[in-house]
């Protein structure tokens, strides 16, 4: 019986100790992804300059996603910086759009003035808080940022979403969108830079996306 016993607890010493690797290999795992994704910061200085591109449209065919009816109204490009991310599980518009992207350029991709704004999001909106005197004024922010619903064309350009790290310098290419369902819900995209409030976020159907080097 002792020897059945001693046999037992050597078993039992074995497997807590491949429980604690397997823990410890999470653990090192989450710290990992934690790292790789922390904010990137830069050196003061504007690091975007160009505006975003826009071309409204009118008449292309629209196209049908998990019984979704997606509008172009935009042929839209822009180069941006990453100011937040926000990604989304629940919702009718998760099923279309998982990640919400909060970008900046001119002054809102200046680190000089973003250490000094606190960005947040969430229920698709995108906040800025400032003590003040404020760094720039609210029309700079607001016509030098914004909010956008990432919609990825391709499962592709869904798995590249998911590297996207704040701080990072990216180039999104596709099309503004209007957004139908059968049952009678519906999403419209801004088209617009200077607008505020419900309805003031871009909708992307996002057919290519780079992420440039760190």
């Amino acid at each position: 019986m002792r020897e059945g016993f001693g046999l037992a607890a050597r078993v039992s010493v074995i497997n807590l100790k491949k429980i604690l690797f397997v823990v410890l290999v999470l653990l090192a795992g989450m710290a990992y992804r934690d790292w790789s994704l922390r904010e990137i910061e830069y050196p003061p200085g504007v690091l975007v300059s160009e505006l975003p591109k826009q071309v409204n449209v009118r008449g292309l065919a629209s196209v049908t996603m998990d019984g979704y009816e997606l509008t172009p109204r935009a042929e839209f490009e822009i180069r941006a910086r990453v100011l937040a991310r926000k990604d989304y599980n629940w919702g009718t518009e998760a099923d279309l759009s998982p990640v919400d992207l909060a970008l900046g350029w001119g002054v809102m991709s200046d680190q000089a003035v973003l250490d000094r704004i606190e960005i947040s999001q969430g229920s698709r909106w995108y906040y800025t808080r400032y003590e003040l005197p404020a760094p720039i004024s609210e029309k700079e922010i607001i016509q030098n940022s914004g909010n956008m619903h990432m919609v990825p064309a391709q499962n592709r350009i869904r798995k590249k979403l998911q590297d996207v790290r704040v701080g990072d310098i990216v180039r999104l290419r596709g099309r503004l969108v209007d957004i139908d369902h059968p049952s009678g819900w519906h999403w419209r995209t801004s088209l617009s830079r200077d607008d505020t409030g419900s309805g003031s976020c871009e909708i992307v159907y996002l057919e290519d996306i780079e992420i440039e080097a760190r």
